[in-house]
C-alpha cells in the first residue's frame, strides 16, 4: 500500500511539472513565425484531416527543417487535442504571412477566414466579354463551358431570355472553387434589384414603356460615354430623338449588330447594312441591350436630363459636343470629326 501511495505521488508531481513544461514547448513552436520570405497559399481540400493537413505543411517545407517540423507537428497535434480544431477544419484556401505562426495560421482556420478572391466585370462588357473573363479564371469551377448563351440564362432560369444587360458590372469576392453560374447568378440578381429600384424611381413620362427598354437605352448610353457628367444629356438627347420619331443612329449599336465583321471600322455600306440593331435603319430602340450597363447609365436612362439637344459629335478628348439643330451639328463633324488631331479619340479610355 505505501509503495502505490508513493508511486502516485510521484505521477502528481510529474503532471505538475509536465503541465507548465510541455505548455512552454507547445508555446514556442506553435509561436515561432514559419520560414517564409514570401506569402504563400495554403489549400484545404473537402475530406482533408487534420493529420494530413499538417503532412501537406511538412512536406511543403512550410514547417521548417526536419526538427522544427517535427516539434510543430507534435506541437499542433497537442493543440488539437486541448481546443478540438480538428473537427472544425474550414475547406478552403487560406494566405500565410512572413512572420505568421503556425498557431495564426491555424486560427485563421479555426474561424474560417479563408482567402477571399475577386472578378471585375467592366462596365460597357458584352456577355461575350464576360464570359471570356470566367474562362480565364482557374480558381472558379467552370459549369458554363460548352453551353450556349440561351442554355446559360436556362440554367440561371431566365429561358428565353436575351443575356446582354442582364449582369450587373461590378467587383464580386468569391472563394475558390466558386462556380461561374453562382458568380453570374449574383450579378444577374444585383442588377435585377438596381434596374427594379431605378424603375421604382424613373421620371414619368419617358418614351419607353418597361424596365427592360429601359435597360436597352441604358447600355446605349453606357456605349457612348465614359463621362460621368455627360450620361444624363445622352440619355435626353436619345429620349429627345425618340419622342420626335427620329432614329437614333447611335454608332455602338450598328458595331453590336455587326458582330464578328467589325475590325475597328464602320464603313458607310454598314450604315445601310439593315440588321436588327442598325439604329440608322431601325425606328426606335434595338431588340435587346448591347452591354452591361453599370448603375450610373441605368440612372441616367431613368432620368435623362431636360435638354434641347438633338445631336452630339465626339470631340476627340473624351467627350461630346451636344447641338440643336442639324446646321450645328454638321459644323461640329467638320471641325471635331474631319479634321482629326492626333491622340483622337472618341471615348476617356480609348487608344489615340
Amino acid at each position: 500500500m505505501r509503495r502505490k501511495i508513493r508511486l502516485f505521488g510521484l505521477l502528481v508531481v510529474l503532471l505538475v511539472v509536465a503541465v507548465p513544461v510541455g505548455g512552454a514547448w507547445v508555446a514556442r513552436y506553435l509561436h515561432q513565425p514559419l520560414p517564409l520570405k514570401e506569402a504563400q497559399l495554403v489549400l484545404i481540400s473537402p475530406g482533408t484531416g487534420f493529420n494530413r493537413f499538417l503532412y501537406d505543411l511538412r512536406s511543403e517545407g512550410l514547417l521548417g527543417d526536419a526538427h522544427q517540423a517535427h516539434m510543430r507537428y507534435w506541437g499542433a497535434r497537442l493543440y488539437s487535442a486541448f481546443t478540438g480544431i480538428a473537427g472544425r477544419m474550414h475547406v478552403g484556401e487560406y494566405r500565410v504571412e512572413p512572420g505568421d505562426s503556425l498557431l495564426t495560421l491555424l486560427d485563421r482556420i479555426d474561424q474560417g477566414k479563408v482567402l477571399q478572391r475577386s472578378i471585375t466585370f467592366v462596365d460597357g462588357w458584352n456577355f461575350r466579354e464576360m464570359r471570356a473573363r470566367l474562362a480565364g479564371m482557374d480558381t472558379i469551377e467552370h459549369r458554363i463551358k460548352g453551353l450556349s448563351d440561351a442554355q446559360v440564362m436556362t440554367r440561371l432560369g431566365r429561358q428565353g431570355q436575351h443575356p446582354e444587360g442582364w449582369f450587373a458590372p461590378d467587383t464580386y469576392f468569391y472563394t475558390r472553387g466558386t462556380t461561374d453560374l453562382t458568380l453570374l447568378q449574383r450579378a444577374l440578381e444585383r442588377q435585377q434589384a438596381i434596374l427594379d429600384r431605378a424603375w421604382a424611381q424613373r421620371d414619368q413620362d419617358l418614351p419607353y414603356d418597361t424596365p427592360y427598354k429601359a435597360l436597352i437605352m441604358a447600355s446605349i448610353v453606357e456605349k457612348e460615354t465614359g463621362v460621368p457628367d455627360e450620361r444624363a444629356e445622352i440619355a435626353g438627347v436619345f429620349v429627345n430623338r425618340l419622342r420626335k420619331g427620329m432614329r437614333l443612329q447611335t454608332d455602338p449599336t450598328v458595331i453590336y449588330g455587326m458582330g464578328e465583321r467589325y475590325d475597328g471600322n464602320i464603313r458607310r455600306s454598314d450604315l445601310r447594312r439593315p440588321t436588327p440593331y442598325n439604329t440608322y435603319v431601325i425606328q426606335g430602340l434595338p431588340p435587346t441591350p448591347i452591354a452591361m450597363p453599370g448603375r450610373e447609365a441605368i440612372e441616367a436612362a431613368m432620368h435623362p436630363a431636360h435638354t434641347e439637344a438633338l445631336y452630339f459629335v465626339a470631340r476627340g478628348d473624351g467627350s461630346h459636343y451636344f447641338s440643336k439643330t442639324l446646321a450645328e451639328h454638321r459644323k461640329a463633324v467638320r471641325d471635331y470629326q474631319l479634321r482629326r488631331r492626333d491622340g483622337y479619340r472618341s471615348a476617356p479610355g480609348d487608344k489615340p
